[in-house]
């Protein structure tokens, strides 16, 4: 089928998480190699990302945590220097091919309008705090196909976990794309979704190229 639709996650595929969970390496008062590593062996395990912070302050609370951060002029944050060098020039090249480009990810309302202020190439935003339904929930992506308009076989989505993103738009009939950077696009290994993939990238340069020879064949 050809891909009329792109839509895209949003940490470590469009924004670089470098920073923010940097931040909440000094919040916790942990140096933040000490946090890194921890964070990648909870992922390596398998776990909830979240478990990380129970290891440094048992009890922890990411919900009420994020707001405490708020009050005291700390909150999350990331600009235009956090966005990876190559989205802004894929999402344009996609668009101006006449593909619809959209995002959505597990993020919060704050990151939303942080996102909605960055201005990307794109026709729609969306978030789970906005669509009250989160990943790996396959309710997140019949969202998804219901927002694009199309059918979900023509919805390329781009993701870099393989458990939250690639795994729940296989099961909904999306095509997808996994790219392998930040900490689970390294980690994480599954022949079978791989091999189910459309296409696998280590950026997202070669991603119109490859959407223009993919539509070419099939159409």
């Amino acid at each position: 089928m050809t891909i009329e639709a792109v839509w895209s996650d949003v940490g470590e595929v469009l924004v670089d998480e470098t920073r923010e969970y940097g931040t909440w390496a000094d919040w916790l008062g942990v140096p933040r190699h000490t946090f890194s590593a921890v964070f990648g062996a909870v992922i390596a395990a398998g776990r909830d990302y979240r478990e990380t912070f129970q290891v440094f302050r048992p009890g922890f609370d990411l919900a009420a945590e994020r707001e405490r951060r708020a009050q005291v002029g700390k909150a999350e944050w990331f600009g235009e220097d956090d966005l990876y060098p190559d989205v802004r020039p894929t999402l344009s090249a996609i668009r101006d091919m006449g593909i619809a480009v959209g995002v959505a990810g597990n993020q919060t309302a704050r990151a939303e309008l942080i996102l909605r202020d960055l201005r990307l190439p794109i026709g729609t935003m969306a978030t789970s705090d906005s669509w009250g339904v989160a990943k790996p929930s396959p309710a997140f992506f019949e969202r998804l196909v219901a927002e694009a308009g199309v059918p979900a076989d023509r919805i390329l989505y781009v993701g870099d976990r393989l458990d939250n993103d690639i795994a729940p738009a296989l099961e909904v009939g999306l095509q997808t794309a996994l790219i392998r950077r930040g900490p689970w696009g390294r980690i994480l290994r599954n022949q079978d979704l791989e091999t189910r993939c459309l296409f696998i990238l280590d950026s997202l340069d070669g991603l119109p190229q490859l959407i223009k020879e993919h539509n070419t064949t099939e159409g």
